[in-house]
C-alpha cells in the first residue's frame, strides 16, 4: 500500500516455539480509524506492541512512511509518533495525574521540573479531552478507573501521535467518556493521524472506523472497508467457524413456591451517598442482572456484600444470618459462601507477575492444605481440574500470568474463584476487554453454575447480556433499584428507559 504510513512486510514472531504472528502483511493510511479484530490471542497485542517497540519480530520488515524502522524501545516509537495505549494502564498510581501526562519528558527550567508549567499543560490536554473536572494536582490513585483511562488517552495526545494504537480504550469508559473519545477520533483523522483501534465491542467498531483487518491464530486474514461485511461474517472470520447462538437457553420460569431458595436479600442498604436504600433478593440456580446507566451504585452494591466497604446499613438476611460478611476473607469461608469476580482483572483479580498456579490458588489454600503446608498433588490436581473446566489456554501453569491473553487471564480470575465452591457469585462486568468466543464460554459457564444451584448477581453495561444472561434485571438509578424486570419483559426499551428513571411503568 503506496500511500500506507505504517506497513508490515512479512513479519513474524514467535514464543518458545509457538506462532504470535506468522508472515503477516499489514498496512494502516494517514487519517483512517482502522480496527484490528480478532479473538485474544489472535496476535494484536504482538502486532501492536512491535509497532509500539516493545517487542522485536523474528523476521520480517516494518516500514514507516515508506521508510524501513527498527525501534527498540518504547520511546523510540514515541520519538518517531507512534504512541500506543494499552489495555494496561501506564499510570503510576501515587504520582499527580499532571505528573503521569508529563512523566516522559516533563518541562524545565534552570535544569528542574517547571511544575507550574506541567500543571498547565495537563489542564489544556485534560479539557482536549473534555475531563476538566479531573484536578491535575489529584493522585491517580483517587480516581475511578474511568477517569484514569481519560488521563491515559490525554497522556497519549500530549505525545503529538502520528500513529495512535488504542487497545480496549473504551472498555473501562462511562457511556459518556466513549462518546467524547468518538469525537476525539474524529477530530485526529480530520487532522491526518492514523487510529488503530482494538475493541471487542462491534457497535463501537461499526461507529467509528472505516477500515476493518481480521487476525486469527497469527495470522493476517482479510482487510476491508467498513460496510463490506456483516457483523455475522466479521465473527465467522474472527472464530473460523460459524457463530453459535451467543447465549444458552433459559429455563423456563416458575412461580415463586416453586423456585429456589433465598440465599440473600437486603432491605433499605445504604452507604454514604452512593447507596441510597437498595431492596434485592438472590435464590439458588438463578441469574440476576443488575442493570442501569455506569455510577449508579452498581459496583458499591456489589463491593458491600463483599465485606469490602465500611459502614454499611439495612436489613440482611445472607444464608440465613441477619448480618453482612465483615470482610473478604468472611465473605469466602462464611456458612454461605461469597465469590467477587471484580471489574479490574489487572489491578484487584490477578498477580501478573506470578505463575498461573499460584493465581489460581490464591483464594483457596486452605482446601489443598494438610495441617500448615499445602500438599502439591492436592494443588496440581485442582489447578490441571479448574485449567479443563474453563478451558484455559495456556503453555505451563508455571508461567506468569501476565503471558495469557486478556479472555484467558479473566478464565483464570473466574476460576480462582470458582475454586472457593461460593453459594453466591457477584460479577462485576466479566467480560469487559475479551473476545466473542471467550464471552460465549462464560455465558455457557454461567448458566451451567445456576443450573448447579449458585445464586448469580451479574452486573453489565451491556444490555444485551442482561436481556440474554439473566432471569431477572435490577435496574439501579442513584443507588437505589427503580425496576425489577422479569423473563420476557427484559427488553433493551425497558432497561434503557428504566436506566434513565423515565417511564418506568410503561416500561
Amino acid at each position: 500500500m503506496s500511500d500506507a504510513i505504517v506497513e508490515y512486510r512479512g513479519i513474524s514472531k514467535f514464543f518458545a516455539g509457538i506462532r504470535a504472528l506468522e508472515d503477516v502483511d499489514f498496512a494502516c493510511r494517514p487519517g483512517s480509524i482502522h480496527a484490528i479484530l480478532g479473538e485474544n490471542g489472535a496476535g494484536k497485542s504482538t502486532l501492536i506492541k512491535i509497532m509500539a517497540g516493545v517487542l522485536q519480530p523474528d523476521a520480517g520488515q516494518m516500514l514507516l512512511e515508506g521508510k524501513p524502522v527498527t525501534f527498540p524501545t518504547p520511546q523510540a516509537a514515541n520519538d518517531a509518533g507512534i504512541v500506543c495505549m494499552f489495555q494496561e494502564l501506564s499510570l503510576v498510581p501515587d504520582l499527580s495525574v499532571a505528573d503521569n501526562i508529563s512523566i516522559s519528558k516533563p518541562p524545565r527550567r534552570f535544569g528542574l521540573i517547571d511544575r507550574r508549567a506541567q500543571v498547565a499543560r495537563a489542564e489544556e490536554l485534560l479539557a482536549q479531552v473534555r475531563c476538566e473536572d479531573i484536578d491535575p494536582n489529584a493522585l491517580v490513585r483517587e480516581l475511578s478507573l474511568s477517569r484514569r483511562q481519560m488521563v491515559e488517552i490525554a497522556k497519549a495526545i500530549g505525545r503529538d501521535p502520528k500513529v495512535l494504537i488504542l487497545d480496549e480504550a473504551t472498555s473501562a469508559l462511562t457511556s459518556r467518556d466513549v462518546q467524547t473519545v468518538y469525537d476525539l477520533l474524529a477530530e485526529l483523522k480530520a487532522k491526518g493521524i492514523a487510529s488503530l483501534f482494538i475493541s471487542h465491542r462491534m457497535h463501537e467498531v461499526d461507529a467509528l472506523c472505516d477500515t476493518l483487518s481480521v487476525f486469527r491464530n497469527g495470522q493476517h486474514i482479510e482487510t476491508f472497508a467498513k460496510g463490506e461485511k456483516s457483523e455475522r461474517e466479521i465473527v465467522r472470520l474472527m472464530i473460523g467457524r460459524d457463530v453459535e447462538a451467543q447465549f444458552p437457553p433459559k429455563p423456563a420460569p416458575k412461580p415463586v413456591e416453586e423456585r429456589g431458595e433465598e440465599l440473600l436479600s437486603v432491605r433499605g442498604l445504604k452507604w454514604g451517598n452512593r447507596l441510597n436504600g437498595i431492596d434485592l433478593s438472590l435464590r439458588r440456580g438463578e441469574i440476576v442482572g443488575l442493570g442501569g446507566l455506569d455510577g449508579q451504585g452498581q459496583k458499591e452494591l456489589l463491593l458491600a456484600l463483599f465485606g469490602v466497604l465500611r459502614d454499611v446499613e439495612g436489613e440482611f438476611l445472607i444464608g440465613g444470618r441477619k448480618r453482612l460478611a465483615s470482610s473478604p476473607a468472611a465473605a469466602k469461608s462464611g456458612r454461605t459462601r461469597i465469590a467477587l469476580v471484580p471489574e479490574d482483572r489487572k489491578t484487584e483479580g490477578l498477580m501478573l507477575g506470578m505463575p498461573i498456579a499460584d493465581n489460581l490458588l490464591a483464594a483457596s489454600f486452605s482446601k489443598i492444605s494438610r495441617g500448615p503446608l499445602i500438599d502439591p498433588l492436592l494443588a496440581r490436581k485442582a489447578v490441571d481440574e479448574e485449567i479443563e473446566r474453563l478451558r484455559i489456554k495456556i503453555g505451563s501453569s508455571a508461567d506468569p500470568v501476565m503471558t495469557l491473553s486478556g479472555g484467558n487471564q479473566q478464565k483464570v480470575v473466574i476460576a480462582k474463584w470458582l475454586m472457593t465452591d461460593p453459594d453466591i457469585i457477584l460479577l462485576n462486568d466479566p467480560t469487559r476487554g475479551i473476545d466473542v468466543g471467550t464471552k460465549q464460554e462464560i455465558y455457557r459457564l454461567m448458566r451451567e453454575l445456576a443450573n448447579e444451584g449458585k445464586a448469580i448477581l451479574f452486573y453489565s453495561s451491556d444490555y444485551a447480556e442482561l436481556i440474554g444472561c439473566c432471569d431477572r434485571v435490577s435496574v439501579l438509578y442513584a443507588g437505589r433499584v427503580v425496576s425489577e424486570q422479569e423473563g420476557d419483559a427484559i427488553t433493551e426499551e425497558s432497561l434503557v428507559a428504566a436506566s434513565l428513571n423515565i417511564g418506568i411503568e410503561a416500561a
